[in-house]
């Protein structure tokens, strides 16, 4: 679909010596990646791939802090060389490898902008973006490191309110950049909402209550919530800053639709591509497992998102026999809906029934963030651990000197 971007979710070693990264950017398959401290965890205990590296760090008696920075470093600029071509070819607006810094700097303003400027010149790659948590602190350093001409982009935005401060703090950092004399068409950000996320605490609470109506309205919630937020992002794009920012060559703060793979969808009786088909829209990304990516493929056909059966990139899915609940049908994304005004107003019908089941919407949201930001903190205490085991196995066990390839650390 002409305008949508679809990312890679997830960077591992394996994925990258493999050739499988290179193959599915030079496909023109996946035209990014996005990746979190959860899955390298999940990588360095599911391969080989790491030990070389790790056997000489530990050799040279690298602590584990600085040893997961260097792992992290080769890995980027590995991805980077390779996702470079379509950096070039888009003039910037894609071919970007985002990764999320240590979450445990979350609130602390100052020791993220030291940690983004290490990470930066360590990665040394234009087409790299920095992950920063949508706390008030970590906006204060997102805004701080692009006015220093760093990418970096706002992760965990679950609700509209959230976005609106993660556009201020682009905005902002722009603006800063602008009175620094830089280029403000090599910055690039993204804000990342993460879709299931709300659906799995959304459809708990409306499990809770039983009725039919509550039913209707499981696996609809996140969806009307991408779409509000959406709305207020097209709304954005209107206003004059934007605007005089847009007039020296500043590019929109894209949507990035992450956490889009439906937990057991065949329990579930939804489709892998419950929750990618329907947000796939012209200016915004979507992060897709590679599973994921092989099903909206699938879609492809002559009633998939590109052809006469499918309209605005949803393709052949079929909407669920649901209850006349007022915006649920419209708003749950298995139908054709799309985005625009229709879908929109059912959005915003669908979030204020919430109320009607004692879900306030606004506490849903800041519950998951921090929910959300603990798993990171999580996973990168469980990084750091499986680090400090390998670091401590020693040389013989890292397998020597042999990493495969010249970018790490």
């Amino acid at each position: 679909m002409a305008g949508v971007s679809v990312w890679l979710d997830g960077l591992s070693r394996q994925r990258l010596a493999s050739g499988r990264l290179a193959a599915l950017a030079r496909q023109g398959r996946i035209a990014g990646v996005v990746s979190d401290p959860a899955f390298l965890a999940r990588s360095l205990a599911g391969g080989s791939c790491y030990t070389g590296q790790l056997g000489d760090l530990a050799e040279r008696g690298v602590p584990a802090e600085r040893a997961l920075k260097a792992l992290a470093v080769h890995d980027i600029r590995w991805a980077c060389d390779i996702l470079r071509p379509v950096h070039e070819a888009t003039a910037g607006v894609d071919g970007l490898v985002c990764v999320t810094l240590d979450p445990r700097l979350a609130h602390d303003a100052a020791a993220t902008l030291a940690e983004a400027r290490a990470l930066w010149r360590a990665v040394d790659r234009r087409n790299a973006v920095l992950g920063i948590p949508a706390t008030a602190a970590g906006l204060t350093a997102l805004s701080a490191c692009l006015a220093e001409g760093i990418n970096a982009s706002a992760t965990l935005v679950l609700s509209a309110a959230r976005h609106r401060q993660a556009w201020d703090a682009y905005t902002e950092g722009l603006e800063r950049a602008r009175a620094a004399g830089r280029h403000l068409a090599s910055l690039a950000s993204v804000a990342s909402f993460p879709v299931s996320r709300i659906d799995t605490a959304a459809d708990a609470l409306l499990d809770r209550e039983g009725t039919l109506e509550a039913r209707a309205m499981r696996g609809a919630v996140a969806v009307a919530a991408a779409r509000h937020v959406h709305e207020q992002y097209e709304r954005m794009l209107g206003e004059p800053r934007w605007h005089a920012l847009a007039a020296r060559g500043a590019r929109p703060q894209r949507l990035l639709w992450t956490a889009t793979t439906v937990p057991e969808p065949g329990a579930s009786g939804l489709l892998p591509t419950r929750y990618a088909a329907p947000l796939l829209t012209r200016g915004t990304v979507t992060a897709v497992t590679e599973g994921t990516l092989e099903e909206l493929d699938g879609l492809n056909g002559p009633d998939g998102p590109d052809g006469p059966g499918g309209p605005d990139g949803l393709g052949g899915l079929k909407a669920r026999e649901l209850p006349e609940l007022p915006g649920v049908q419209e708003a749950a994304g298995e139908a054709p809906a799309g985005f625009g005004p229709g879908t929109y107003a059912a959005a915003r019908r669908l979030l204020g029934h919430l109320q009607w089941f004692g879900i306030d919407h606004g506490e849903l949201a800041s519950r998951l963030e921090t929910e959300a930001l603990k798993e990171l903190n999580d996973a990168w205490h469980q990084l750091l651990d499986r680090v400090t085991l390998a670091l401590d196995q020693g040389p013989a066990a890292g397998g020597g000197t042999a990493r495969g390839d010249s970018r790490g650390g």
